[in-house]
């Protein structure tokens, strides 16, 4: 994917781009050189002897500060020229992770792009206000968010759930993750089925519950997919960026036909503790900047790892300020009782969309557990 295109080759060279890590150097490791480095190995992977003065000042990386955390951490910030990644979001994720994540002690915690080149990324299309008005609910009030689930259901057994869900007045029903192009619910049935529970139930209450199917990762079938589900009335899809891939997601962002809902799939293979990218970086500004309107996480204290600290840092990178990049939804899930969503809804606030299973489910009559989700929501 190409981001845009430069007015000029000096204008190109005056950007920079920014990337902070955290640097874990153990006895007899100088810091600044572990951070130098990174800067010739995320550039021209040539040790510096052999790299000519004039690529060397204009391509590889510079060590803007090396300060330390603790006895063994580091923090450090290097900044690249923006014409070392061109127009390429692949090569703008390369910069960021590529052959380091092949190396150990390195974790990536910040990302600064230079305005111009922020504004060659559409972001989401829809945003919270979109993403507000395609689910009829207004400002100040939260959102609710259930998964058809398990694998395995035929879809009319799907559908029935999606119709009971909504119902109920669920905002968003989704696709869990898993549901794809199986025999037992094929893609194109189920969202035919889904689609048309959801919108029995919005005439019989007068909502307007949306349902989210899950878009297979095939990339033969996937842009015909896509025009299936838009031919049936859908308007949001499930996607997973670290599968289908970061640039499927910005392509189908960028049609500005559906709202897309991010799922984490993989990224735990990011987030340990001295290695890897911070999870509110990766969840927080890179699924936002490549156009989800909203993202679910793991929230804290459920069947997931991440902590407080970590859930509130992805929450606030989602609603932040970012050029022109619209702020998007939080959507908080993997192990959310309904009981305590009141608390949850005290420290998220109402731009956020819950996501509740197995607590739901775990009632039975789903049309009355959502009911008391919603009511737990103050709606």
């Amino acid at each position: 994917m190409q981001l845009g295109r430069e007015s000029s080759a000096v204008g190109t060279a005056r950007q920079r781009i920014r990337i902070s890590y955290r640097l874990k150097c153990g006895p007899g490791q100088d810091p600044h050189e572990v951070a130098r480095d990174i800067a010739f190995e995320q550039t021209v992977e040539l040790p510096e002897p052999c790299v000519p003065a004039p690529i060397r000042d204009s391509i590889v990386g510079r060590v803007e500060g090396v300060t330390r955390s603790n006895s063994q951490t580091w923090m450090a910030t290097i900044s690249y020229p923006a014409l070392a990644v061109g127009r390429d979001l692949g090569q703008l994720v390369n910069l960021l992770f590529g052959n380091i994540s092949l190396k150990s002690g390195v974790q990536v915690t910040d990302l600064e792009l230079p305005g111009r080149y922020l504004s060659h990324l559409p972001g989401p299309h829809f945003g919270i206000a979109g993403l507000r008005q395609l689910c009829g609910v207004e400002d100040g009030a939260p959102l609710s968010c259930a998964a058809l689930k398990p694998l395995g259901l035929a879809a009319a057994e799907l559908a029935q759930l999606c119709y009971q869900f909504a119902l109920g007045g669920i905002d968003v029903v989704k696709d869990d993750h898993g549901l794809a192009d199986q025999e037992s619910a094929p893609f194109r049935e189920r969202v035919a089925h889904c689609q048309q529970a959801v919108e029995r139930a919005n005439r019989e209450t007068g909502g307007s519950s949306r349902y989210f199917p899950n878009v297979p990762s095939s990339w033969s079938t996937f842009n015909a997919d896509l025009a299936y589900a838009r031919s049936v009335g859908v308007v949001g899809v499930l996607v997973n960026p670290l599968i289908i891939g970061l640039d499927a997601v910005r392509h189908t962002a960028e049609q500005g036909e559906f709202a897309l809902l991010g799922h984490p799939a993989l990224s735990g293979a990011f987030f340990q503790a001295d290695h890897g990218i911070a999870p509110d970086l990766l969840l927080g500004r890179v699924f936002r900047l490549i156009g989800c309107d909203g993202v679910i996480y793991p929230n804290v204290g459920g069947r997931f790892v991440l902590t407080e600290n970590e859930c509130a840092a992805i929450n606030g990178r989602l609603r932040e300020p970012l050029g022109s990049i619209k702020p998007v939804f939080p959507v908080p899930a993997g192990g959310i009782d309904v009981t305590r969503v009141p608390f949850w809804l005290d420290r998220y606030g109402p731009d956020t969309i819950f996501l509740v299973g197995g607590s739901l489910y775990s009632q039975g009559d789903l049309v009355a557990a959502s009911r008391n989700l919603m009511k737990a929501l103050g709606r």
